[in-house]
């Protein structure tokens, strides 16, 4: 009896160093690949150049992402921004997700996220993870209404900067977009 407890405390105790304290939710990871999707996209054409599948690779999402020839209005990027677009899904659960629009003429990329769950709480957790703050540089953010607007710059090119708006504490509306990524490269500096 003594050997079997002793078994079964050492099996939760090698259980529970396997795995993460933290484990990244499929919102979390949904919204991370989104963001690294953008920044591959931009910051390294010859990822998708010659065909998308070393860009699909980069994300790290594996079959949650696949293109699809159009989506709502609603995940369009603004007018400016709207040439040579490709439309990216991201299905991280059976009812919530993100789309990405990425252009091949114009250095940008725009990020939406909407669905029946609650997405503050993941992207928070994205944004405040050592993993995003080694990639993006916070210069600031401003409050209308219910919402927060941050600006970041990118650590590997200055040039490259991203506005993210989204809700600023849990629980807020689900009937809308949650969550909006927009990212440019200034060519002339």
């Amino acid at each position: 009896m003594i050997a079997a407890m002793h078994r079964l405390i050492l099996l939760v105790a090698a259980t529970a160093l396997s795995h993460p304290a933290h484990a990244q939710s499929v919102l979390e990871t949904g919204f991370n690949g989104a963001l690294k999707g953008c920044e591959e996209w931009v910051l390294n054409p010859a990822s998708w150049e010659s065909g998308s599948e070393p860009f699909v690779s980069s994300t790290g999402l594996g079959n949650q992402i696949g293109a699809v020839d159009r989506v709502e209005e609603i995940n369009l990027p603004p007018t400016a921004l709207r040439a040579g677009n490709h439309y990216w899904r991201i299905n991280s659960t059976t009812d919530a997700g993100y789309v990405l629009v990425t252009s091949d003429r114009l250095p940008m990329c725009h990020v939406t996220g909407g669905g029946a769950a609650d997405l503050q709480p993941p992207v928070e957790a994205v944004l405040s993870a050592p993993e995003f703050g080694k990639r993006w540089e916070k210069l600031g953010s401003t409050v209308r209404g219910d919402m927060v607007s941050t600006q970041f710059r990118s650590r590997v090119d200055p040039a490259f900067s991203m506005v993210i708006s989204r809700a600023k504490a849990p629980g807020q509306s689900t009937d809308r977009v949650q969550v909006i990524a927009t990212a440019t490269y200034a060519l002339s500096r």
